[in-house]
């Protein structure tokens, strides 16, 4: 497959089946429909050339024209409630390579349920993969709260609480006992070749790039949708890309 050295592509994978919220994807959160989060962010991205959509519907491709971002047809047989969102990217590349002769060379992956991504953020992973040719991808990251570390989480069975990981814990019984722990932020970006051999958006090696916690913010259920409101009600994440969106 052949790339666009340096060059990087949004793309926002945008079905129109949900399993938790109906037509989740065009929501509304706080006051606008979902999609249009992540796709004003990669709009006012300077690193991005180019925003994709995947989706096979007809509402969202509506919404993706008034947002400014292209939409690729995506089929009914990559359009399931199973479907992995890497198969989805390869087909996207795949078409795109064939009828265009090259795709670019990274392709940052914006979810529409990691609403609470920035301009800034994107620049700083792109900032990173510059920086190391030989990364497969950058990830945003965010530290895992002490009470919710690996360490801290139980099992039940026939009635009975028990450690996960119970010597772990006796070992670091305390915060400062334990290694820190991250789950993923809002963000990847991933070289489109490496990912392909590799059958991974976090293709290796890939680098972190950490995040405030607010920012990795996933809205995925009716409760989500709700938390999310408060938030930004409460003006506690930095959203200004929207504001002159």
């Amino acid at each position: 497959m052949k790339l666009i050295d340096g060059a990087c592509w949004g793309l926002v994978p945008a079905r129109g089946g949900s399993r938790s919220v109906r037509m989740k994807n065009l929501a509304m959160l706080g006051g606008r429909p979902l999609l249009d989060y992540c796709a004003a962010a990669g709009n006012a991205a300077t690193g991005i050339a180019r925003m994709l959509c995947s989706t096979d519907a007809p509402a969202i491709t509506e919404r993706c024209a008034a947002l400014g971002v292209e939409v690729h047809h995506r089929p009914a047989a990559l359009s399931g409630d199973d479907t992995a969102v890497f198969d989805v990217i390869a087909h996207l590349l795949a078409d795109i390579a064939a009828t265009e002769g090259a795709v670019a060379e990274w392709i940052a992956l914006l979810q529409p349920t990691s609403p609470f991504v920035t301009p800034a953020q994107i620049e700083a992973c792109l900032d990173v993969l510059r920086a190391d040719r030989a990364a497969g991808s950058v990830q945003t990251v965010i530290p895992v709260p002490h009470n919710q570390h690996a360490f801290n989480q139980r099992t039940v069975a026939e009635g009975e609480v028990s450690f996960r990981f119970a010597a772990e814990r006796a070992d670091a019984y305390n915060k400062q006992r334990k290694p820190p722990l991250f789950l993923f932020g809002n963000l990847v970006i991933f070289h489109a070749a490496r990912a392909l051999e590799q059958g991974t958006v976090f293709a290796a090696p890939s680098r972190p790039v950490e995040i405030p916690p607010l920012n990795g913010f996933d809205c995925d259920g009716p409760m989500d949708f709700a938390v999310g409101d408060a938030l930004l009600a409460a003006g506690l994440v930095e959203l200004s890309h929207l504001a002159a969106d």
